[in-house]
C-alpha cells in the first residue's frame, strides 16, 4: 500500500520533470507528461484579486482542452513561426511550497505549488521574471503519474511581451 507520503512524492517529481523538460527544451517529454484528455489553463484576472472562473465561457491566457493543443504549441514552438519563441528564451524554472490540496487517493493526488519563470530574451538582451502559482491534479494511468489538469496563475500578468507555455 502507497502512503500519502510516498503519493506527495511522487507528485512532486512530477512537476519537478515538468520544469526541467520546459528548461532543457525536452519538448516530447514535457507533452507526454499530460494525457490526451488533459486540461491546462491559465486564467486571467477580471479585476484585481478576481479570476475568471470558466475557460470555456470567460477569456483565458491560455486554455487547451486535450493533450492536442499542447503538441501544436509545440510544432510551433519548433518551426518558428510563434512570434514569442524567435529566438526562444533560455529559462529556469523554480517549483516550490508544493502541498497537497486535498488528501491523496491511490490514483489521484491534487497538488499546489508556487512557481518562478526566469527568462532571458536574447533578442532584446532583457532578463523577465514570470511567477505565479498552480494548481495540479495528477492522475495513475498505466503506472505513469500524468497532469490530467493543470491551472497557472500568473501573478504579474502585465506581461512586456508574448509569453508561451515554456515561461510558465
Amino acid at each position: 500500500m502507497t502512503t500519502a507520503v510516498e503519493l506527495i512524492a511522487a507528485g512532486t517529481a512530477v512537476l519537478s520533470r515538468e520544469a526541467m523538460y520546459l528548461d532543457e527544451r525536452r519538448w516530447d517529454e514535457w507533452v507526454a507528461l499530460f494525457p490526451t484528455d488533459c486540461e491546462f489553463w491559465v486564467p486571467t484576472y477580471t479585476s484585481e484579486g478576481t479570476l475568471t472562473k470558466n475557460p470555456k465561457t470567460e477569456l483565458s491566457l491560455m486554455y487547451f482542452r486535450g493533450r492536442g493543443g499542447l503538441e501544436d504549441r509545440v510544432v510551433r514552438i519548433r518551426s518558428g513561426r510563434a512570434p514569442a519563441a524567435i529566438p526562444l528564451p533560455r529559462t529556469t524554472h523554480i517549483v516550490s511550497n508544493i502541498l497537497p490540496l486535498a488528501p491523496p487517493e491511490p490514483t489521484i493526488v491534487r497538488l499546489r505549488s508556487s512557481w518562478a519563470c526566469h527568462a532571458y530574451f536574447p533578442l532584446m538582451n532583457e532578463n523577465h521574471t514570470f511567477f505565479g502559482r498552480a494548481e495540479y491534479e495528477l492522475s495513475l494511468r498505466d503506472g505513469q503519474w500524468l497532469i490530467a489538469k493543470k491551472k497557472t496563475i500568473l501573478e504579474n500578468d502585465r506581461i512586456p511581451f508574448p509569453i508561451d507555455v515554456y515561461c510558465l
